[in-house]
């Protein structure tokens, strides 16, 4: 008797469908923490009793993960080929590690648990952004299709954060971050990612070569003050909205409100840099940063100054991060791009956030010093943007000399 086999469908699309429907989740899930943490972190500590000199430090101690984080990660996975053994890896360990927050009480304790957390947390994204760009390569779906969904998860548990804080304490949270870092852990058990084959890439000279050329390092000046200006929105926003008398709901509306004028600029940001150019697109971006920070120092008790504060944060994120992906992108030989990334996000991110961070935080003086602090956050990004004219204009739209 001749069993009779079922022909295995080659139609990519229906293939990958319920895995593109998982990458999704998990997207919205990881996002959607950070839209839990990364604006109500300073509540939390608050609510613990940190100063805010205390509460920067910790900002600066937990950023500088950052540094170290995203090439030791990247490192390994190339090594093993195994991306998505290394995401569930980062995951696991980030359940385990930030769970002890809820039994650390003490600054150092606090710090070592976030800490941990933040270096295990850096080897997940870049691991899922190379599983759904290999995933959707074989679709009709695009990369933007999968990503907007970690947007929207962003805005949704931001809002309803914001919301519980107005309810419950200000361990919330930290409670509801857990509860989503499980949830992303189990999601990416449901992950189906062949390993990748270890290849080995030749490339004449030297990273650092192509770091040290004036574009490359202008470029990299101006994105540290950028993130270095940020210290003050990322550490203090949630508080600052609170003493000026705005609700739980309200910034969590705020903050959903930039992240959606971020969405809106990825969207149109390729046909912006095909007709503005690189170097029009960042220093228009910072020097309208310099300007958000201005008037979040002198109006913010104005609705709609903070509303259109938000706005602009399309420019300062969105438009920034899409520009700089492209710049690295077109700037280094493709042997070198994950590495330039490495760069630009350890120093931007890793070192310029960090310092951006504790400055913030030696000078917020419980809110005291609002003003002075978010006038000092105007400086940074006017300085990255006025540092762009130590280069042309042409010098960041082509690729460099050879090294």
């Amino acid at each position: 008797m001749t069993q009779k086999h079922t022909p295995v469908s080659n139609d990519p699309t229906n293939i990958g469908k319920s895995s593109l429907i998982i990458l999704a989740v998990t997207y919205w899930l990881y996002f959607g923490q950070l839209g839990v943490l990364v604006p109500y972190l300073g509540i939390f500590l608050d609510g613990r009793g940190f100063s805010s000199a205390e509460i920067g430090e910790l900002f600066a101690i937990i950023t500088l993960a950052r540094i170290l984080g995203p090439g030791l990660w990247a490192g390994v996975a190339d090594k093993t080929g195994n991306a998505i053994g290394v995401m569930r890896l980062g995951c696991l360990l980030t359940v385990l590690t930030f769970s002890s927050v809820l039994y650390f009480t003490s600054f150092w304790g606090l710090t070592l648990s976030f800490g941990l957390m933040m270096m295990f947390w850096t080897a997940v994204l870049p691991q899922l952004e190379v599983i759904t760009m290999n995933s959707v390569s074989k679709t009709n779906v695009t990369y933007g299709q999968i990503r907007l969904w970690g947007s929207v998860g962003f805005i949704c548990l931001t809002v309803m954060v914001g919301k519980a804080l107005d309810i419950f304490s200000t361990e919330t949270p930290v409670i509801v971050s857990l509860g989503v870092l499980v949830l992303l852990f189990v999601s990416t058990l449901f992950i189906n990612a062949p390993p990748e084959k270890v290849t080995e890439s030749h490339a004449i000279g030297s990273i650092w070569g192509f770091v040290k050329q004036k574009p490359f390092a202008v470029f990299i000046f101006a994105s540290a003050c950028l993130q270095i200006s940020f210290g003050a929105f990322y550490g203090f926003f949630a508080l600052y909205m609170r003493d000026l008398g705005y609700s739980g709901q309200q910034t969590g509306i705020f903050i959903a409100l930039g992240v959606l004028a971020e969405v809106g600029v990825f969207i149109i940001a390729r046909r912006l840099i095909s007709r503005f150019g690189v170097w029009n697109l960042l220093f228009a971006s910072l020097a309208l940063t310099a300007l958000r920070w201005y008037f979040m120092a002198a109006f913010a008790d104005y609705f709609a100054v903070i509303v259109l504060t938000q706005l602009i944060h399309a420019l300062s994120f969105g438009l920034t991060h899409a520009v700089s992906v492209h710049f690295i992108h077109q700037f280094l030989p493709k042997a070198f791009q994950s590495r330039g990334q490495a760069v630009y996000i350890s120093i931007a991110f890793g070192l310029g956030g960090a310092c951006g961070n504790y400055m913030a935080g030696q000078q917020w003086a419980q809110g005291t010093n609002a003003y002075e602090t978010f006038i000092t956050a105007a400086i940074f990004a006017l300085l990255g943007a006025l540092s762009l004219l130590l280069c042309s204009r042409k010098s960041l739209d082509k690729p460099p000399q050879p090294v």
